[in-house]
């Protein structure tokens, strides 16, 4: 990306006590992002493919999102201050008067699962990046503990944790933060 931003994917899910962990990252990183139990309900479930009888938050902002025409362009988690991620959310419509951009402020967890639910890339600015521990390692033996079937520190072997052969599903098709 020309900005500087590395694209990241999701890379697993670990349930914790007030919500879920959401591990993003790439082959050089990883780091986690906490969530809210409805949102991470959601990741989850926009992970598998699989959709509810009736439509979730982020299903009803993807409809009204194309009701409208609007598309999202893009996602960045742009901002790390006192354990809070901040992200933006960029929106595109595209009318007889040319094209609109904008830019929203939004949670990285919302963030997350709209750019899951329309299928966009996830960035995360550079200031960001270099601020961020390397969870790597944790999240490798998160998911050496669910393979063996040993459990987590969370009461569970890994949540949701991809297996080693497995791509995550995530909008780039292309220790304890907040969102």
């Amino acid at each position: 990306m020309s900005d500087g931003s590395t694209l990241v994917q999701i890379l697993g899910l670990m349930p914790a006590a007030n919500g879920m962990a959401v591990f993003l990252g790439n082959e050089k990183k990883t780091f986690s992002i906490h969530v809210d139990h409805g949102v991470g309900t959601s990741i989850a479930l926009l992970l598998k493919g699989e959709k509810r009888e009736r439509p979730l938050t982020h299903d009803l902002i993807h409809l009204i999102l194309q009701g409208f025409g609007i598309t999202v362009d893009r996602v960045l988690i742009n901002d790390l201050r006192n354990d809070t991620y901040f992200a933006r959310l960029t929106l595109r419509q595209v009318g007889p008067g040319g094209t609109s951009i904008t830019e929203i402020d939004a949670r990285p967890s919302d963030c997350v699962a709209v750019a899951l639910e329309t299928q966009k890339p996830i960035h995360v600015a550079k200031a960001v990046w270099d601020k961020v521990s390397d969870m790597t390692p944790f999240l490798q033996e998160l998911k050496k503990k669910f393979e063996t079937g040993e459990e987590g520190e969370e009461g569970q072997a890994g949540g949701e944790a991809k297996g080693e052969g497995e791509q995550p599903r995530d909008g780039g098709k292309g220790p304890r933060k907040k969102s």
